[in-house]
């Protein structure tokens, strides 16, 4: 029986184009196609084990070895600083890290910025770099209504489209750091499972043209 390889992909469009990117390395599995509720899908044929979990928390499976690859955002990545490898940059899931405020938002330099997120350390690490006091307001979500409430100067978000900041009168200032999805390993996995992992690498880099 082959090595099974355990692969966490995230739930919704995103990790169905992920799975499809699988399925024409050569790594089916048809039952995920399925119309259920399971979250665990295996073809022992082609060794391969597939699991949907929360796209936020695929790294932390990847990281403790109950997957041994699987697919984040570079904002989770950078947000979390998960003990993997990022072996890939599949180029889907496109949007960008950004500064966003008010329309007529004025940086004042000589006090403190009020900084909304739910990226706390990737804001941190932006205004440190730039020696810029802030202090930072972590909330979970509608992360827009902020600014808008006189709760933060600024938000730190993702932003695809920009449409619900123009919808909330706010507009972006600065973009932080582009975002897309990443192939990532766990470490141990990857020099166990070495064989399987880099063939999946090299057979969706050829899908992407790398």
């Amino acid at each position: 029986m082959k090595t099974m390889l355990n692969v966490a992909l995230p739930k919704g469009r995103l990790g169905e184009k992920v799975y499809a990117m699988f399925e024409k390395a050569g790594f089916e599995c048809p039952s995920i196609k399925e119309q259920n509720r399971k979250l665990i899908f295996e073809n022992e044929e082609v060794g391969v084990r597939y699991f949907w979990v929360k796209p936020s928390d695929v790294a932390i499976y990847v990281e403790r070895g109950a997957a041994d690859i699987g697919v984040a955002g570079k904002d989770i990545l950078l947000e979390y600083e998960p003990n993997v490898y990022e072996l890939l940059d599949l180029d889907i899931g496109k949007c960008r890290m950004a500064v966003a405020a008010k329309n007529d938002f004025r940086d004042d330099p000589s006090r403190t910025l009020r900084v909304a997120t739910k990226f706390s350390n990737i804001a941190r690490s932006y205004y440190a770099s730039l020696d810029r006091d802030i202090d930072i307001i972590h909330l979970n979500g509608s992360i827009e209504i902020a600014p808008i409430l006189d709760l933060s100067d600024v938000i730190v978000d993702i932003v695809e489209t920009g449409t619900t900041l123009k919808e909330n009168q706010l507009e972006v200032f600065e973009t932080i750091v582009p975002i897309s999805a990443r192939l990532i390993s766990n470490k141990s996995s990857f020099k166990f499972k070495n064989q399987q992992i880099e063939k999946i690498v090299g057979e969706i880099s050829a899908q992407l043209g790398k």
